[in-house]
């Protein structure tokens, strides 16, 4: 098999469920030395498993600084360096504009803004000339969605962080780009899709707004994923790559 990655070391926060665990079983097919964060243990155990080759699983919430420092204490007494770095632990749930809460609001601020700004920012110190950083934004960051505001502006500040990232560090040799998935049939979406009073009618409303039919699957995430953080993507940077199925066409 192809070892693109070989000899090269990668962060995935968020790597248990979904799009993170098959990103980092990607990179480990592709001989990585692979980290992965997630906040529930046995969760954890079980997708270290699954990733299989030289992966390390960290437990822990990326919106926590102590939980990443001790991720980047981890990384630093065995690799002492990142060369690929996916923030992916994130999340959040739907609610239309006059249900949101201050809960609400610092739950899913807390995981997908502070969480990614400071999982980026305590990363640099580790980061090698030639890094490459790909942020998790979503169609929701650009696009109207109904019963997204605070997911969507959630998503959006991933738009500017990936922007002034790349700014920052483009004469450093360090790449950021994002991605910006539509819907994608992992663990959460199931979980979001379970709230509702009608399941069964929540999932093909989900399906209906795909103009391909169907729902993206993790595995086809992963390699864009992939290639932003290869050679291959090296002269871009600062850019967010739609990977929606049709959604913003």
């Amino acid at each position: 098999m192809n070892k693109t990655f070989e000899g090269k070391v990668v962060v995935v926060t968020g790597g248990a469920s979904g799009i993170g665990l098959a990103t980092a079983k990607r990179f480990s097919e592709l001989g990585a030395a692979v980290y992965v964060t997630g906040r529930r243990e046995a969760e954890l155990a079980a997708a270290v498993k699954a990733i299989g080759g030289d992966v390390t699983g960290v437990q822990g919430d990326a919106s926590k600084l102590a939980d990443l420092d001790t991720l980047y204490d981890t990384v630093q007494r065995r690799h002492a360096h990142i060369d690929v770095l996916v923030p992916n632990a994130g999340g959040g749930s739907m609610l239309p504009l006059g249900a949101i809460t201050e809960e609400h609001y610092e739950d899913t601020f807390g995981r997908n803004v502070k969480g990614v700004i400071f999982t980026v920012q305590k990363a640099l110190p580790l980061l090698r000339d030639g890094g490459a950083i790909v942020l998790i934004g979503s169609t929701a960051g650009s696009d109207g969605t109904p019963a997204f505001s605070v997911y969507g502006a959630s998503k959006a500040a991933v738009v500017g962080l990936t922007k002034s990232v790349a700014a920052d560090y483009v004469a450093k040799g360090i790449r950021c780009n994002a991605i910006a998935p539509g819907t994608v049939d992992t663990p959460s979406l199931g979980d979001r899709i379970n709230s509702y009073a009608d399941p069964v009618e929540a999932r093909k409303n989900f399906i209906a707004r795909q103009p391909m039919g169907r729902l993206a699957q993790a595995h086809e995430i992963a390699p864009i994923i992939v290639y932003l953080a290869s050679d291959e993507s090296v002269f871009a940077t600062g850019q967010i790559f739609s990977v929606d199925g049709g959604m913003t066409i």
